[in-house]
């Protein structure tokens, strides 16, 4: 059995941005100190840690340096080099493990994996070539998606398929950035995410599922619960489950999936880390999302999860941040949650701002209410 990792001890975080500092302030009020490697100083979660590391993701001696200094390791987004937590995971403590990090870090290989998990994903391809794209399009149909199979978030790396004409300038707008796959648009509904943790010992927790609204492919808001049927929310919750256990996942997972007009389920997409999504646990459920994952990886128990009551987590972008503090004598009822970051850019996550009630109506008036965001629905 993995030992304990006990209060006092060092918890090294592998990235800087608010999922760190978010994890990082969960750890201090446990009595955990933190290190953290990333490239720039003063980063959000940098801010916050008894050490910072300076050094960019693929920095075998920036992560030795770390592995110094702390007593476990972490991550807090998939984008760190796989090579990198291959050598933490054999020369120190990496809970995690590198196989998870690498299946996610590339579609093609989550998707296979997803698959022989038994779970359902959007009909797919790999594109090498133009050539390859044709004869996807013509076996998946239109409308799909290309998209780009490495670093693509918040809608960036894709681009849909709408008609014959759009194939080749897809191809165009992508080439150069590696493999690509093609999936099939997928008519759902509205999306749900759940976020599933497992320690070291194989206990597993999910979160309440969370109903998601994008606004130009970036998270905008997560409703929750999520306004579906109790047999989807069983359903998504058990095919979350059965991906943690079956990827022998260590830490947080969050996973995204479609939900059709019938009910059907697809899993859109996978990330091994606290997510936007679950932001909403801070204030809404007995414990949070990133306090889970630092139980997970310390083999502590897990923590219950219920939902204390409903919630909607709203994101603030960088062209939103002029009217929020506009408002700031308006927010008693709202938790604020701004990340530390310098400059306020269109599209940027700055924070986000929580709203707790008796009802899904009520935290949606309130949303509403403030203005500064488009009307929720």
């Amino acid at each position: 059995m993995s030992r304990i990792i006990p209060p006092g001890s060092t918890i090294g975080i592998l990235g800087g941005g608010q999922l760190g500092r978010m994890m990082a302030l969960s750890a201090r009020y446990m009595g955990y100190n933190i290190a953290v490697m990333e490239p720039s100083k003063n980063s959000p979660c940098g801010q916050i840690a008894d050490h910072e590391v300076i050094a960019t993701y693929n920095d075998i001696e920036g992560a030795r340096e770390l592995a110094k200094l702390s007593d476990v390791l972490t991550y807090e987004f998939e984008n760190i080099s796989a090579e990198t937590a291959k050598w933490i995971e054999e020369n120190a403590n990496l809970p995690q493990g590198s196989d998870l990090l690498l299946t996610t870090q590339h579609r093609g290989t989550e998707k296979k994996a997803i698959e022989n998990l038994g779970t359902k994903v959007a009909p797919y391809m790999l594109i090498d070539t133009v050539h390859d794209l044709l004869k996807g399009v013509k076996n998946i149909g239109i409308p799909s998606v290309l998209k780009t199979c490495r670093g693509g978030y918040d809608g960036k790396g894709q681009y849909l398929i709408k008609s014959p004409e759009d194939i080749e300038i897809a191809y165009e707008s992508l080439k150069g950035k590696g493999q690509l796959v093609l999936e099939q648009w997928i008519p759902f509904e509205l999306e749900v995410s759940v976020i599933v943790t497992r320690n070291q010992v194989g206990e597993v927790t999910t979160f309440p599922v969370g109903e998601n609204i994008h606004i130009n492919q970036i998270l905008h808001a997560t409703i929750v619960p999520a306004r579906v049927d109790e047999e989807v929310i069983i359903e998504a919750q058990k095919i979350a489950i059965e991906l943690a256990r079956g990827l022998n996942l260590v830490g947080t997972l969050a996973v995204e999936m479609f939900v059709t007009e019938t009910g059907e389920i697809y899993v859109n997409e996978l990330a091994p880390r606290p997510h936007n999504s679950g932001h909403y646990t801070i204030e809404a459920c007995e414990t949070d999302q990133f306090e889970q994952h630092i139980r997970a990886i310390c083999n502590l128990p897990l923590g219950s999860t219920q939902l204390l009551k409903p919630s909607i987590m709203v994101n603030i972008l960088g062209e939103h941040m002029h009217k929020v503090l506009e408002n700031l004598d308006k927010l008693s009822d709202y938790h604020l949650h701004l990340y530390g970051k310098k400059e306020a850019k269109t599209g940027r996550k700055m924070g986000h701002l929580t709203v707790i009630g008796e009802s899904i109506e009520e935290c949606m008036s309130k949303a509403n209410e403030l203005g500064i965001w488009p009307e929720l629905k």
